[in-house]
């Protein structure tokens, strides 16, 4: 039975009151279009194939047009609207339809009366809705912060009754700010020195020393790199090997020298298509090699062209766009405008790629460049190159203002008697070999100079690398593929286009090419540039404070949530433009507010009020990402090998990890050089079907797709992984060393020394007995069976002090074992 209008009536006038005690109207982007797209568009959305009863309701105009005297939605009489009539229907037509296992709660319902109430006002979804420049509002705490983002924040925080918390202390802060920096903890000199630092720009200058720091480079290239869905190995079928760590190399320096972020993006899609192009340039193109590739021998070109052009699609409307452009393969998009014409239009771009040349060859070296007459290194490599050779030239003109060499002058001697010239004679030959002792030593130390140069030269030579780069070519045909069967040949032709809805490209003389889509991706006046800039600020934000301000960074539409500071995003979207694509300049706007330097403490009220910190009044305490892990262990025992650039490195694994690998099958053999096992996790070795385990413990993807936000977990395994990999109890080792060696002659004192060095704090008495506790009874259990102590003092490449007690540098292990696996040592707070 279907209730009568007067019961839906009174729904709506109490709706209001069930709502909110808040007075502000319902919005339609922040409030309902979340409800709808979630149980609504399905069946009445943007998918004309799976739409039900004609009806759209993400179009304002057909959800509120006349049905022959009905209305779905009846803004002028909310009461006669057939959407209440039916969600709070009890009959069989109720919507969404019970077997769909989508039901409204009535949270939801009563926010779709209310908003039907107040005249079902539609908005463009936010995600599309180009940014707006908002000045800071006004705020009743004038004397917080004169940042304009935390004018933002604080405005928010009055509106709803709060205030921020207090700043946090200044060893968290610098704690804080070296883990989101540069993926390491700070030294206990680092913290002593900021502490007591009474420099107003103290801060500042802490800030500006992390962002300019290599460090900081290979902590943004890590994030990159899942963006990018990099890795060493194909993904498919056998998952072999393929040439791809030059470009990581590039992204690393784009980051350390703070390129605009335009140009970073432009080189990568589209570098092929400069003038004059540099090797760096070309390098920077391994960006459309990196997607999962098969090299099987039996494979259907046919079908992977459709496959890696629909990973291309996947990962571009990933990286670039934030949108879920992949969803329109076989489809219309169910919850946004994008239509299946819209992605292969988008894959269209990408026909220029040559990947038929790879099903014919079979390799992934392969468009790959390994001229000896210009060899391929990274620039870090090519600046160090120049400089040798820049040495050995100055070395030469040195040797050269010395005048021949005695055995230069003995050799030319000679020849003129092999010749028979009457004007020398053995004689006058052997008595130019003389030469004074002070130009004989400057002579021999200026040989002794060049040949270490030579020997570097060649050794830099030797290391070039060939790299998968792009060169286009003349573009296959794309077309609709229906359903997505690359079988199905009968669909139109799709030239390149951007997204229907969004414009067009403007390339009228001359086919759209790559470089016109990623120009057009940061033109912030007729293109997408602004909307670009929101979407990465607001990835930005999520490496400064452990979250976006909209949580959906990877799906920028219908199905994901609007930021919960729009006016504020919307903000740094102008701000990123403005400054130049400067990335440091936004990370450090960030990390300089207020709202960034706030305690993580959050009283019992406030977690009730706001658990996931969603108005932003309190700091994020949460763990450091897997590679940071790994190096922070690492860098805290005093093994990590900080040097920037470099081939893929293999630190230790279990045996037999590879034993399902086929064609062909592998035995994982870990590096046995310390300068590669000691190595930053940015550099390991990334097998997509086996993935690192230490890695897979701590939630890094395999980078098969596109990975905006990495999960953070809290399991056992991660504990055994910190407890038993290999590379931990190595890293303990050399821990309990540098503890011996450097934190005193009591236990006391060497506890306190550890627990600092990992923690920036001192240990209280609790924490202090437990360790000075487990160091007696570990010492105990040492003495009492040395061979499990030599076992344990084994493990790893690191070698052992000659004169130092096996026993008790054992005991001093499972001390550092255990400050290893504190949560506290990898969390940032």
């Amino acid at each position: 039975m279907r209730p009568s209008l007067s019961v839906i009536a009174a729904f709506l006038a109490l709706a209001p009151v069930a709502l909110s005690a808040a007075d502000k109207p319902i919005d339609f982007n922040r409030d309902v279009r979340p409800i709808l797209s979630d149980k609504c568009f399905h069946c009445h959305g943007p998918d004309a194939h799976s739409r039900e009863a004609e009806l759209r309701l993400d179009v304002e105009a057909d959800a509120k047009r006349d049905r022959d005297g009905s209305f779905v939605i009846n803004s002028a009489k909310p009461e006669a609207s057939l959407l209440i009539e039916r969600i709070v229907s009890t009959d069989d037509d109720r919507m969404p339809p019970p077997e769909l296992d989508k039901q409204l709660t009535p949270a939801e319902i009563a926010i779709l009366k209310r908003w039907v109430a107040e005249g079902a006002v539609y908005k463009q979804a936010w995600a599309y809705e180009k940014p707006a420049r908002h000045e800071a509002p006004a705020v009743k705490d004038q004397a917080w912060s004169t940042h304009w983002i935390d004018r933002f924040v604080l405005a928010r925080l009055e509106e709803e009754g709060l205030t921020p918390a207090p700043d946090t202390d200044r060893v968290t802060l610098i704690r804080r700010l070296t883990f989101d920096l540069t993926g390491l903890p700070p030294t206990p000199a680092e913290v002593e020195a900021f502490v007591n630092d009474p420099a107003y720009d103290a801060l500042e200058k802490l800030v500006d020393r992390l962002l300019a720091s290599d460090e900081c480079g290979e902590r943004l290239a890590a994030y990159w790199l899942d963006l990018v869905r990099f890795a060493d190995t194909v993904g498919y079928h056998g998952d072999q090997d393929h040439n791809a760590s030059l470009y990581r190399d590039y992204v690393i320096d784009a980051f350390i020298a703070n390129m605009p972020f335009d140009r970073f993006s432009r080189e990568q899609l589209a570098g092929d298509y400069l003038d004059n192009q540099t090797d760096d340039q070309k390098i920077a193109t391994a960006y459309n090699r990196l997607l999962q590739t098969t090299h099987e021998g039996g494979l259907q070109a046919k079908e992977y062209l459709a496959v890696y052009g629909a990973d291309r699609v996947r990962n571009i409307s990933g990286v670039w766009f934030g949108a879920t452009i992949g969803c329109a393969q076989c489809h219309d998009h169910k919850f946004d405008p994008y239509t299946a014409k819209d992605f292969y239009s988008l894959q269209a771009f990408f026909a220029d790629i040559d990947d038929e040349r790879h099903f014919k060859e079979g390799t992934n070296t392969l468009p790959a460049r390994r001229a000896p007459e210009i060899p391929l290194l990274s620039r870090r490599e090519r600046q160090a190159l120049n400089k040798l050779e820049s040495q050995q030239r100055k070395i030469v003109e040195q040797l050269a203002r010395l005048g021949p060499s005695p055995k230069e002058l003995a050799e030319k001697a000679a020849q003129e008697v092999i010749a028979g010239s009457e004007k020398t004679s053995p004689a006058s030959a052997e008595g130019q070999a003389a030469e004074d002792p002070e130009t004989a030593a400057k002579r021999a130390a200026l040989d002794r100079q060049l040949a270490r140069l030579e020997k570097s030269i060649k050794r830099l030579n030797d290391s070039t690398r060939t790299v998968m780069i792009t060169l286009h070519k003349e573009p296959r045909i794309t077309r609709l593929l229906p359903r997505g069967n690359w079988l199905d040949d009968s669909g139109p032709e799709t030239p390149p286009a951007i997204p229907e809805f969004m414009g067009t490209i403007g390339s009228e003389n001359h086919r759209p090419t790559r470089l016109d889509l990623v120009n057009w991706l940061f033109d912030a006046e007729k293109g997408n540039g602004l909307l670009t800039a929101r979407v990465f600020s607001n990835r930005f934000w999520y490496l400064a404070f452990g979250d976006g301000l909209s949580r959906s960074l990877e799906d920028f539409g219908g199905q994901g949530e609007p930021p919960s500071h729009p006016e504020l995003l919307d903000r740094l979207a102008f701000e990123f433009v403005e400054s130049g694509w400067d990335v440091r300049h936004m990370l450090k706007l960030m990390v300089m507010s207020r709202t960034y330097r706030q305690s993580s403490r959050a009283s019992k009220e406030l977690l009730q009020r706001d658990p996931e910190n969603r108005l932003l009044a309190r700091q994020a305490r949460f763990r450091i990402p897997a590679e940071a892990v790994r190096d922070t262990a690492l860098d805290l025992s005093g093994l990590l090998v900080q040097k920037v650039g470099g081939p893929s490195v293999k630190p230790y694994q279990p045996a037999g990890y590879y034993r399902h690998l086929n064609f062909p099958t592998r035995e994982y053999k870990s590096d046995t050089e310390t300068a590669k096992q000691w190595r930053r996790g940015v550099y390991v070795h990334w097998q997509r079907q086996f993935l690192h385990p230490m890695m897979k413990a701590f939630d890094a993807p395999t980078r098969e797709e596109c990975t905006v936000k990495r999960p953070r977990s809290n399991t056992p395994i991660a504990s055994l992984v910190l407890l038993n990999d290999p590379t931990f109890v190595e890293a303990a080792r050399a821990f309990a060393v540098r503890i011996m060696k450097q934190g005193g002659s009591t236990p006391d004192e060497r506890i306190a020394f550890a627990f600092r060095l990992a923690t920036s704090r001192h240990p209280d008495d609790v924490e202090a007995k437990l360790l000075r506790d487990l160091f007696a009874t570990s010492l105990k259990e040492a003495q009492a069976d040395p061979d499990r102590a030599e076992e344990i003092l084994a493990v790893g490449l690191a070698k052992r002090p000659g004169n130092m007690d096996e026993v008790e540098e054992a005991a001093w292990t499972t001390v550092a074992r255990a400050i290893l696996n504190l949560g506290e040592t990898y969390q940032r707070n």
